[in-house]
């Protein structure tokens, strides 16, 4: 869970009470879901919240969220931008593995020691969080004074250049931060620490990414900027660049850069990314629009609302909510035409949703609170709101949860294990019995551990050979699908223990999935048992009489005929049939998959599915 450092006096004076202490900050914190984790030597507020709220990775973004549920402020708020001044123009060379731009222009910034130690916190969490340790996005922030801007003055667009281009690894030198010697990228990436920590991210490229003004190379994104438009706290204007390997994550993480300096009084300016295919002005400060009922609202937080009270849990969440009634909207969105409102402005005292025309709002008891439904606006610095939950968890937050009145279910009910629970809970008991030390490993893992390291290819007929249910979009390339049989995971534990005495007796029951376009979800999903004897002397036979013995607590019968598996020596593998149905591998691992393993003993396994045992 990611945890923030705050100056609890720079969170007083933000949120404009700096008559309360630091114990009624830290309840009110609570209530919004803020963790206190105790203090830092300098007498800052270690704060631990969800991942999901990641604007509140500063004391601005933490403020903001108290100013709303103090009702300070109200709705939701888009800082007014000035038009665009500067451009960054995207080259054809640029390399594949991190084509997309965005960013922003600051200007009128108040960086004192606070702010700047402030902005570099939120850059750093925003790093290790969003941009997946800079992999899926990576940030720059510069003096935008010592920037030379290519003059433009041609297809009707004015104003300062610079430009995101690939460069030769060997290539133009700039001096990096915290350097005085100029260096090309790939010296960065050998000679300086902080090259040092983020070269395998780029070290692969055929060229490396690189941002240039007129002067030159100023920022080797996303390793480390150059040192001549390091900002200091004499800096009032910067220049935010942010690149990265999906759009949608670096303009949210810009939108979080932007909200967080417009607390200070910055102004926001425009900017225009120049692909070869279009421009795109950015930042992308659009608000995003999602739904949700009356009925369900209430029947997720267990109280009656109003309509009026539920607008207004609403807007002390930071968001607008439009009334519908089942026929024309009844209330609109407060603010200008672009539906934007300036932070601590006055609340109109006109009403936001009426039913018929001069008529009262519909209650939460009226038989029309069935069909009411909220169009809830979203400030474009929430990357977190993708459900109607989301909106819901709100509304509760803002109502505070600590007011809900604990009930009793209206269907009387008698708790018990599930018959698959009860059953995975016997077959652990008795392979525990049998000598085995239980284990309980990732579903997720890498292709390469699943199949290759195996022996096994995707999409054949043997046991753990299932189409891959893979991550789109991978934390880690160590866990980038769901395993299709547990083996793989047992061996990995004897790869990592081949320090530890033998014999090692290791058995784990636990998730497989393949993909089946015959499921409703596109994955068939079953619960497994393996198991792997690792030992001076593990044969076949060894592996066989404990299956046996496991079959036998569960009255189930067992046949082995003959089989060939690639993960398995030939002449010394079995297919596993329980009572009459083929339901996974026994055998001697072969030598090849050991040696993959680093392992120096002979080892035997099996694998079955688990319902076989039913």
């Amino acid at each position: 869970m990611p945890v923030v450092d705050v100056d609890p006096d720079e969170l007083r004076r933000l949120t404009g009470h700096e008559e309360m202490d630091n114990e009624e900050l830290i309840d009110d914190l609570f209530a919004l879901g803020l963790e206190y984790e105790g203090e830092t030597e300098d007498g800052e507020l270690q704060l631990e919240f969800g991942p999901d709220r990641l604007d509140r990775l500063s004391v601005e973004g933490v403020a903001r969220s108290l100013r709303y549920q103090y009702g300070d402020d109200r709705g939701v708020y888009v800082p007014n931008t000035n038009d665009p001044d500067w451009t960054i123009e995207v080259e054809e060379s640029v390399p594949d593995e991190r084509p997309y731009v965005t960013g922003a222009v600051i200007r009128g910034v108040d960086l004192d020691e606070a702010a700047l130690d402030s902005l570099i916190q939120l850059q750093e969490k925003l790093h290790a969080t969003m941009g997946r340790k800079r992999a899926k996005g990576a940030i720059g922030i510069h003096d935008l004074t010592m920037l030379k801007g290519e003059v433009l003055s041609e297809d009707g667009r004015d104003g300062n250049a610079i430009t995101y281009r690939g460069v030769d690894p060997e290539g133009d030198r700039f001096v990096p931060l915290d350097s005085d010697a100029a260096m090309t990228p790939a010296e960065v990436l050998t000679d300086h620490p902080t090259g040092e920590t983020y070269a395998p991210i780029v070290r692969e490229y055929e060229r490396y990414p690189a941002i240039y003004d007129e002067i030159g190379l100023f920022s080797f994104p996303p390793v480390i900027n150059g040192s001549r438009t390091e900002v200091s706290t004499d800096s009032r204007d910067l220049f935010v660049e942010l690149t990265g390997t999906d759009q949608w994550t670096i303009d949210r993480m810009c939108n979080v850069i932007c909200y967080a300096l417009d607390a200070r009084g910055a102004t926001v300016e425009d900017i225009e990314v120049a692909y070869p295919d279009g421009t795109l002005p950015r930042p992308d400060l659009a608000v995003e629009t999602k739904t949700v009922t009356h009925e369900r609202i209430e029947r997720m937080l267990g109280v009656d609302l109003d309509v009026e009270e539920v607008v207004d849990l609403f807007e002390r969440s930071g968001l607008d909510a439009a009334v519908d009634t089942g026929g024309e909207a009844s209330g609109t969105l407060r603010g200008d035409s672009e539906g934007r409102r300036p932070s601590g402005s006055e609340v109109s005292e006109t009403p936001r949703a009426t039913g018929e025309a001069g008529g009262n709002r519909p209650q939460a008891g009226d038989s029309d609170a069935v069909d009411i439904t909220y169009e809830v606006s979203i400030p474009p610095y929430r990357t977190d709101v993708l459900h109607p939950l989301d909106l819901i968890d709100d509304v509760g937050r803002a109502y505070g949860f600590n007011e809900l009145d604990p009930r009793y279910p209206d269907v009387a009910t008698v708790g018990g294990r599930h018959d698959r629970s009860n059953l995975e809970a016997a077959a652990r008991t008795s392979l525990v019995g049998l000598g085995f030390e239980d284990l309980l490993n990732f579903h997720m893992i890498s292709e390469a551990e699943n199949y290759g390291r195996m022996g096994v290819d995707p999409g054949t007929p043997v046991v753990g050979g299932g189409d891959p249910v893979t991550i789109t979009e991978p934390y880690s390339e160590d866990y980038t699908m769901l395993r299709t049989w547990a083996l793989p995971s047992l061996l990995m534990v004897l790869e990592n223990n081949t320090h530890r005495a033998y014999p090692q007796d290791l058995a784990e029951i636990g998730l497989a999935a393949e993909a089946d376009d015959n499921e409703n979800t596109g994955v068939a999903e079953h619960r497994t048992v393996a198991a792997v004897l690792a030992r001076h002397d593990a044969t076949y036979e060894d592996a066989k009489s404990r299956l046996a013995a496991l079959c036998h607590d569960f009255d189930a019968d067992l046949a082995t005929p003959a089989t060939e598996h690639p993960s398995f020596i030939d002449g010394r593998a079995a297919e596993v049939v329980i009572d009459g149905e083929s339901v996974g591998v026994i055998g001697e691992v072969h030598p090849r998959v050991l040696v993959e393993h680093d392992l120096e003993l002979p080892v035997a396994a099996f694998e079955f599915r688990l319902d076989a045992l039913e």
